[in-house]
């Protein structure tokens, strides 16, 4: 998979324009998935439910649930309708209106926020000139969640996912020498779907041992050890309702390896995704130094190329 590809994947990223050229065989993970339990996780009662058909599962809340025994899921939060179709349409005319760069498997990109070189662990300020002004308004907004009261955005990043190109993301854990707890996404165009699955792997990818130095500042202790067995075996479904706001934070965060399937995207989709410094990067962090002037630029928002404070 090392051949030069200029639909933008690289290494073990694939999307159907590659694959159909290199012939690529199907990845082990989505091999090993079709053999897994398929959960649920519903939103409104915070449990995961036996299951394929995230819909319905959902429909289901009140009429059925009662008489299932559904397993608590805590870490995961979704908000349906954190926008409305106006504000939908207004994000999608700013981010059409900038250039996209190509990404990985199948998908398109647009980055706001410093550099980062994750097996180095080194942080710059880089190009960083603040975030669109389309985009001030959610922002804002976290401030009426308040699991996001104090969310402090440093990275913003639009991703587009195109069915006809296959568009996916691997299983992945985000970075934990950089990325905060908080997960965010705000999903648009499109309802879909994040799949999430134990993580068993390396215990020293992602930078994983870096999380135990700031655990006493996590929001939701992660799970034990043997509390996580129960989810051996599991594929957990958190469905992603178009226009909502996602939140993983906690266990669902460290603990488990989290993608978006090439068969749940149907149409086209983008969604919008937020990250935050971990606390050593936060006031009172031995490294904060570092993102003093990175915070500084994240309170600008910029229109046409002009920086507004």
């Amino acid at each position: 998979m090392d051949h030069p590809r200029a639909c933008g994947c690289k290494g073990c990223r694939t999307c159907l324009i590659c694959e159909k050229e290199f012939n690529f065989e199907e990845k082990p993970f989505i091999t090993e998935y079709k053999n897994l339990d398929n959960y649920v996780f519903c939103y409104k009662c915070n449990k995961i439910y036996v299951g394929h058909d995230v819909t319905a599962t959902i429909e289901s809340h009140v009429k059925d649930h009662d008489k299932q025994t559904g397993i608590d899921f805590p870490g995961v939060f979704v908000l349906p309708d954190f926008i409305s179709p106006v504000e939908e349409n207004a994000l999608m005319k700013g981010i059409d209106g900038l250039p996209w760069d190509i990404s990985q498997s199948g998908r398109r990109k647009q980055n706001y926020g410093p550099k980062t070189n994750f097996k180095k662990m080194k942080l710059a300020h880089g190009a960083f000139r603040g975030f669109p002004e389309y985009s001030r308004f959610v922002q804002e907004r976290f401030r009426d969640v308040p699991l996001l009261a104090d969310f402090q955005t440093i990275e913003q990043c639009s991703l587009e996912y195109d069915p006809e190109k296959g568009a996916s993301i691997d299983p992945h854990i985000d970075d934990c020498w950089i990325w905060g707890e908080r997960v965010v996404t705000v999903n648009c165009l499109s309802d879909s779907v994040l799949t999430l699955v134990r993580y068993t792997g390396d215990v020293k990818r992602y930078n994983l041992p870096l999380v135990e130095s700031y655990s006493s500042h996590l929001r939701s202790s992660l799970a034990k050890y043997d509390d996580l067995n129960q989810f051996n075996n599991m594929l957990i479904k958190i469905p992603m309702p178009n226009r909502s706001l996602i939140v993983l934070y906690g266990s669902p965060r460290y603990q488990f390896e989290h993608s978006v399937l090439r068969t749940d995207i149907t149409s086209r989709r983008v969604c919008i995704a937020y990250r935050e410094f971990t606390p050593m990067y936060l006031s009172n962090g031995e490294s904060f130094a570092h993102s003093v002037p990175i915070f500084e630029t994240a309170k600008s928002f910029w229109t046409d190329d002009i920086p507004v404070k």
